[in-house]
C-alpha cells in the first residue's frame, strides 16, 4: 500500500488530501442541507455539480483511510469536471451567458435571493470555490509527495 509520507517521515501529503476530503464533505453536506432541510430544489446545473462532488467526498475519504498517494489520479478529473460545470454556472449567474443558451430557464433557478447563504454568497460561486480548493489541495498533495 502506498503511503503519503515524505523522505523525512512527515505526512504533509496526507494532510492536504485530508483537507481536500473535508472540503468535499462540507460541500456535499451543505448541498444536502440546502436541498433536504431548507427545502430548496436544486437547478439542473446544481445537480450536475453534485454528481461530481458526492463521489469526491466518498473517494477522498477512502483515499485518506488508505493513505493513497495516488488519489489525485481519480480525484483530479472529478474536481476538474465539477470545476468546469461550476465555472459555467458562475458565469451564468453573473450574467455573462446569453439568455438563449441558459440551461436553467425552466424549473428552480439559482439566480433567486433564496439561493444564497452566509449573508448573500451565491451557491454557484461557493461550488466553484469548493472545486477550486479541492483541486489545489490535491495538486499540493502531489508536490508534497514528490521525491
Amino acid at each position: 500500500m502506498a503511503t503519503l509520507t515524505t523522505e523525512t517521515g512527515d505526512s504533509d501529503g496526507w494532510r492536504y488530501l485530508f483537507l481536500a476530503w473535508l472540503v468535499a464533505l462540507g460541500a456535499s453536506l451543505g448541498a444536502l442541507f440546502i436541498g433536504e432541510v431548507v427545502g430548496q430544489a436544486p437547478c439542473g446545473l446544481c445537480w450536475h455539480q453534485r454528481a461530481f462532488m458526492f463521489p469526491l467526498a466518498i473517494m477522498l475519504a477512502i483515499a485518506c483511510f488508505r493513505s493513497d498517494s495516488r488519489a489525485w489520479v481519480y480525484a483530479v478529473p472529478l474536481a476538474a469536471g465539477g470545476w468546469l460545470v461550476a465555472g459555467f454556472h458562475s458565469l451564468l449567474y453573473a450574467g455573462f451567458i446569453p439568455e438563449d443558451i441558459q440551461p436553467c430557464a425552466q424549473g428552480p433557478s439559482c439566480a433567486s435571493a433564496e439561493m444564497t447563504i452566509l449573508g448573500g454568497l451565491p451557491l454557484p460561486y461557493l461550488s466553484l470555490a469548493a472545486f477550486s480548493a479541492i483541486a489545489v489541495l490535491l495538486v499540493v498533495s502531489i508536490k508534497r509527495n514528490a521525491p
